[in-house]
């Protein structure tokens, strides 16, 4: 009996510490991180106060050099709220002067892509709402000034911000994010080496909130056990992994991504097993975020996937919001969509507005058009009328791999005996793409699981007839069926698919092209910059009450 007893009290006791000590020693961890956040927090105090004493110097520099507020002067001191008439969706008004500093935590800030389109969008949405909260951009253009920057801004995206409340972190580790430090074991070395980037931000400044604009969310997790006081939110464009990743390991097509059919072998094995442990690290991370945001149904669905599971013990705000890319859609509404355009302002040309990175997958669009441009000169109906054209534009991130790809495809177009009828132009202002966007029919974007795609909605407000990869945001979201109107675009999945889709829009009679591309105007009406505004600033005022609650 005596052994009974002795042996059930063994296994209490191991049972108790295979319980109890790994709870223990997350609890020493998480102390620990709290210690440190705090020395760190005392440690860059005067930075803080600092920075916040040039803000005040640069307002008032503004305000002495400003003509007399007009109109649109005076909406920077108008309170926006997420509410129809300045209240939070919950009926609380939020204190319209909030002056804490809101931190966006965005490396490549300068690099003119879509993901910058919605910072930049953010961080004026957060300006109108809060005018006296300072906008911290962490970036690592250390090359380029805030005057540079801003100027970039508005001429890539039309965007005019208020310079005195924003300000710049320049960083000093940004190369440890770069996909060429890493050429085995590349996510998670990025997803630690965000952390470097992250150690270095805060040291610089601590915010008030912080917010990940960029997709590093290892960086929002540092932050919550670093400074559990400090809300913190994401909006996430693409998941670091996602089950279709997964599942493209097995693909035999080739048509999935980068990695399609990598899961054979050895190593596919191991890069499966990898695949799968850094998938559950992930979701792990995604549970220490305070508020989720992300871009599209697509990438709500994968985050649901992944990070759900270790959010559902949140008391509140488990699930991500869907908050559409902010598209100049009211920019691009003046462009006549009807017969007379079509016959002399609309040219034979095929845009894709795209950065030119391997997994845009602009050598699809290349193949494609060689084949489509072959059949149309060769055919009997069409060989007599102009020759179509292809214009490429899309930024480029100088001394990076960029170049070397977009040197690629040049020769690419040459081998393919395209490079007569194909145009590239590189970070091409504002102007220049809003004339593309004028004169051209198609709009194409050859991106496998695309995870939203600004530059097709901006087709569709165009009137551009969208010709697009079927997976990802795109198909989800964007190029879809509007009921029993009809179609807004074509969807494709290979070379031959696309050829037959540009093929079949240049059949089309003109009045049907003209009904195609009035629906999708049609569309576009649901991503413009004022939903995202609206439901922007909804989000970042739960933040700004956790953060008056003292946080959560």
């Amino acid at each position: 009996m005596l052994s009974v007893l002795t042996s059930v009290a063994t296994l209490v006791t191991l049972l108790a510490v295979f319980l109890i000590v790994p709870r223990l020693a997350a609890y020493f961890v998480r102390l620990a991180l709290r210690v440190v956040g705090w020395f760190i927090a005392r440690n860059s105090r005067a930075r803080r106060e600092l920075i916040r004493a040039r803000v005040r110097a640069d307002e008032e520099d503004y305000r002495r050099r400003s003509r007399p507020l007009n109109a649109e002067d005076e909406d920077w001191e108008k309170v926006e709220s997420s509410g129809v008439d300045g209240a939070s969706p919950n009926g609380d008004t939020t204190e319209d002067s909030w002056d804490g500093i809101i931190g966006f935590f965005h490396p490549f800030c300068n690099a003119g892509g879509g993901g910058e389109r919605v910072l930049w969008a953010a961080v004026r949405a957060t300006q109108k709402r809060w005018p006296r909260a300072i906008c911290a951009i962490y970036t690592g253009d250390q090359e380029v000034d805030k005057t540079t920057m801003l100027e970039n801004v508005a001429n890539r995206f039309n965007i005019q911000l208020h310079s005195p409340t924003v300000v710049f972190i320049y960083l000093s580790t940004r190369k440890y994010v770069l996909s060429n430090m890493y050429p085995h074991f590349t996510l998670l070395g990025q997803s630690l080496g965000s952390l470097i980037l992250a150690w270095d931000a805060f040291n610089l400044l601590i915010p008030d909130i912080f917010i990940d604009t960029m997709g590093y969310s290892f960086a929002v997790a540092l932050s919550h056990y670093l400074f559990p006081s400090v809300p913190t939110g994401a909006y996430v464009h693409y998941p670091t992994i996602s089950t279709d990743m997964l599942d493209s390991l097995d693909d035999t097509s080739g048509l999935k991504g980068l990695n399609a059919g990598a899961g054979t072998g050895w190593k596919g094995t191991f890069k499966r097993h990898y695949w799968h442990a850094f998938a559950r690290l992930y979701g792990w991370v995604g549970g220490a975020i305070d508020v989720v945001m992300c871009n599209s149904s697509w990438t709500s669905a994968h985050l649901n996937s992944l990070w759900l599971p270790s959010r559902q013990k949140r008391r509140q705000l488990p699930q991500p919001t869907v908050i559409f890319p902010p598209v100049a859609v009211s920019d691009l509404e003046s462009i006549d969509i009807d017969l007379a355009s079509e016959r002399t302002a609309r040219t034979p040309s095929i845009l894709y507005i795209a950065q030119f990175r391997p997994e845009k997958n602009h050598a699809l669009i290349l193949r494609s058009f060689a084949r489509f441009l072959k059949e149309y000169t060769t055919n009997p109906q069409t060989k007599d009328k102009p020759a179509p054209q292809l214009i490429l534009i899309g930024s480029v991130r100088h001394s990076s791999p960029d170049e070397t790809h977009i040197y690629n495809l040049r020769l690419l177009a040459h081998e393919l005996h395209i490079r007569n009828n194909t145009t590239f132009l590189c970070d091409a202002p504002w102007p220049t793409v809003l004339t593309h966007l004028r004169t051209s029919s198609i709009g194409t974007n050859a991106m496998w699981n695309e995870h939203f795609g600004i530059g097709v909605v901006e087709y569709q407000a165009a009137g551009l007839i969208s010709v697009v990869h079927d997976s990802g945001g795109p198909k989800m979201d964007i190029v879809v069926d509007l009921g029993d109107e009809g179609a807004t675009g074509f969807r494709a999945s290979d070379e031959t698919q696309f050829a037959a889709a540009y093929e079949a829009v240049f059949a089309l009679p003109e009045v049907e092209r003209v009904a195609m591309r009035e629906r999708a105007r049609k569309s576009s009406k649901r991503f413009g910059e004022e939903v995202f505004t609206k439901m922007w600033v909804g989000e970042v005022e739960k933040l700004v009450k956790l953060r008056g609650k003292g946080r959560a």
